[in-house]
């Protein structure tokens, strides 16, 4: 049973991470370079545990339990999402950024998305011994490609800054942290609040919005 619900937490990532790579067209990255920044992204998980545990228990936010609307957004878009996206932001930017084989604009769309998916895999496996088979098929059609076109969405401004010229290059960067922050907050709120099922609903435009932008940032860098 631990090696199904192993192989049901990392699948969803690994099928993503295949696309990504199917996607490259122009000078693929080596596989190798591609394990590693997968595993930076699980590293990042846990900075990013410590700052969600310590904000948790700042706004007495427990998971699984009931929570106001107030709290629920700031845990979202303050604890989580910011936390989250800025352990793989500052990954991508310290470690990839800098490298030679970051040669094309579509570079910060791989190298972002498999930070952002060994962040997901590593989240997945916990909450799927967890949780059991119904939280790996939940989670295979909800938080791991939202963890995707976060890490998308992100690159594909990262991308932009590198071949930017100019002081513009770091507010071209943000921007994409920005961007992953706000997507990652709005899905989390919606899920973590209880208040109000409409919001809850919510949960289903902010994930066609993320891929549709997703799929429009991979196209324009691509077209480069």
């Amino acid at each position: 049973m631990a090696l199904l619900y192993l192989y049901l937490a990392l699948a969803p990532a690994l099928a993503i991470a295949l696309y990504i790579y199917w996607k490259d067209k122009n000078e693929k990255e080596p596989i190798s370079h591609l394990v590693g920044y997968f595993l930076l992204g699980a590293l990042t998980c846990i900075p990013a545990g410590i700052t969600n545990g310590i904000g948790g228990t700042v706004l007495g936010f427990e998971h699984g339990q009931s929570h106001d609307v107030v709290r629920s957004f700031f845990m979202a878009f303050f604890v989580v999402g910011l936390g989250e996206e800025l352990f793989k932001f500052l990954a991508l930017m310290f470690v990839a950024f800098p490298r030679k084989n970051f040669n094309e604009p579509f570079d910060g769309i791989v190298y972002s998305v498999m930070i952002g998916l060994g962040f997901a895999s590593l989240e997945n496996i916990m909450y799927v011994f967890d949780g059991g088979i119904g939280v790996a098929f939940m989670r295979t059609l909800t938080a791991v490609p939202m963890h995707a076109a976060f890490g998308i969405i992100m690159g594909y401004y990262v991308g932009k800054a590198k071949f930017q010229k100019g002081d513009r290059r770091n507010d071209t960067a943000i921007i994409g942290l920005a961007c992953a922050v706000f997507f990652h907050g709005a899905y989390d709120f919606c899920l973590f609040q209880n208040a109000s099922i409409f919001l809850l609903l919510m949960v289903f435009p902010i994930m066609g919005w993320a891929f549709f932008l997703s799929r429009k940032a991979i196209k324009q860098h691509l077209a480069k």
